[in-house]
């Protein structure tokens, strides 16, 4: 609980958490971890992937651009597959869009969720405008090492964070954490002082927080594609803010009554199992295989398995059972209409009965389209899900942070299929080796849908090469993806 005497107009120190959070920006250095930075640079391929998959869909699109329709800033930041220049803070937000839109962007499971890919938004709308910036200044321009070591920073600041502290049982959405890493980084990225940044993260944390209330049946709607978006502008916005010399708030989070804490975390301590370094960049889950929510990505595997087996038997299945995480049974376990795509994409059920149909899931399932075959709602009516205490155990354990699910299928004439279990998605870190090639083909084909070769080609050659990436200007690189 807050201890702090709300008579008191005496300013308290910063709060703990948040000088640890200011002086990790400032004085870390995320380059010493190689295996960081290599993560990084494949973190950034699979993001801008996601990035241009994402603006296939008229749903995305029509989010894009400026906030005034035909206002421009030239020299301002690229947003990636259009021909958009805009101001940091609309880039921030356009570019967190594209990334997360159709849940496919890297993910982190602990005490809480999210995806913190979402924060390359402010850092790529930060990086570009003032590597533009720089060059028009005759200064060196900014280079991708450095968006790689924000990159690091704010997955670490969005994932140790989470791992202990679960916003989701008090009903805070995880995009709030978003909003936090990007505006540490951000206000690092624009020069700002230990004192400007401290002042930044405070802001971040008294900012107000959505609610995951559209995240959740029966309100769950498509906020939950553009609210990273959001959270990664804001962050940059409060950064910028901050920078003007606006003050900062120290008791932030343990002021009594009115702090974080307090007020909207029921009266909890925050509490960190660990430092901050490099460790969620390095163990962070790619969602490389479909666009499915992570709790259930083991489960898509395991129905793939069992399409051979089913496919010629849809008519014959009896019952379908599920065996999933505690948290897989709290946020994707549904019955009833699926409503849109965001219903659907995290539904358990849909996202098994599927690949068990066709032997493939992709975001087009989602649409309206995909969900008019009546056999998917057929199979949903026929599937139980039910915990397994094993897999809730193994996906908090440290050491293993799995994911698993298993899937049988029984038939009306008595037999059935095996069970079949996967502890770990191919995204894990366990299965770094055999994902990677997945992951570098997602890109390929994602450039090569919407760029030209030649430009395919330096991209392709840049990212795979870990120098010559590092080494890039942001504006060139950003140009490359530009209209």
């Amino acid at each position: 609980m807050s201890a702090h005497d709300i008579r008191s107009a005496e300013r308290p120190p910063f709060d703990a958490i948040l000088q640890s959070m200011a002086n990790y920006v400032m004085d870390y250095d995320a380059s010493q971890s190689r295996l960081a930075m290599e993560t990084a640079r494949y973190c950034l391929m699979d993001s801008l992937a996601c990035a241009l998959m994402a603006l296939d869909y008229p749903e995305c699109a029509k989010l894009l651009g400026p906030v005034v329709p035909g206002a421009t800033l030239p020299g301002g930041t690229r947003v990636p597959g259009t021909s958009y220049e805009l101001d940091p803070v609309k880039a921030a937000w356009d570019i967190g869009c594209l990334v997360r839109f159709l849940d496919f962007n890297d993910t982190w499971l602990a005490a809480e969720w999210g995806h913190p890919s979402d924060n390359l938004g402010a850092i790529l709308g930060i990086a570009d405008w003032m590597s533009r910036k720089r060059v028009a200044e005759g200064q060196e321009p900014l280079k991708m090492k450095e968006v790689l070591e924000a990159m690091i920073l704010a997955h670490e600041i969005q994932g140790v964070t989470a791992l202990e502290n679960a916003f989701n049982r008090v009903g805070l959405d995880h995009v709030m954490l978003a909003r936090i890493a990007s505006t540490a980084v951000a206000a690092k990225m624009l020069g700002g002082s230990r004192e400007e940044v401290l002042n930044a993260i405070s802001h971040a944390w008294i900012d107000g927080c959505s609610l995951r209330t559209y995240r959740h049946a029966p309100n769950t709607g498509s906020r939950k594609s553009w609210a990273a978006g959001d959270a990664s502008a804001r962050g940059v916005r409060l950064a910028m803010i901050c920078l003007t010399g606006e003050m900062g708030y120290p008791s932030a989070l343990t002021a009594k009554t009115w702090g974080f804490q307090d007020a909207l975390f029921r009266g909890n301590e925050l509490k960190f199992s660990q430092s901050f370094g490099s460790y969620v960049m390095e163990n962070i889950l790619f969602k490389i295989s479909f666009p499915a929510e992570f709790h259930a990505q083991t489960a898509v595997e395991c129905a793939l398995a069992l399409h051979p087996q089913v496919k010629d038997r849809l008519d014959q299945i009896e019952r379908i059972e599920i065996e999933t995480q505690e948290a897989g049974c709290r946020i994707i376990d549904k019955t009833g209409p699926m409503n849109n795509y965001a219903d659907r994409d995290h539904c358990i059920q849909y996202m098994v009965a599927v690949p068990l149909i066709k032997g493939s899931l992709t975001a087009d399932d989602y649409t309206d389209a995909g969900a008019a075959d009546p056999r998917i709602d057929q199979l949903r009516a026929l599937t139980t899900v039910k915990e397994n205490p094993r897999f809730s155990s193994e996906y908090l354990e440290p050491a293993k942070r799995y994911i698993g699910n298993s899937v049988q299928v029984f038939f009306k004439d008595g037999t059935r299929t095996e069970k079949v279990s996967v502890d770990a998605p191919i995204g894990h870190r366990q299965r770094r080796a055999e994902g990677i090639p997945i992951l570098v083909k997602k890109w390929e084909s994602a450039l090569a849908a919407r760029l030209s070769p030649k430009k395919c080609a330096l991209l392709n050659a840049a990212c795979a090469d870990q120098a010559w990436l590092e080494a890039m200007p942001v504006h060139e690189f950003m140009d490359l993806f530009a209209l």
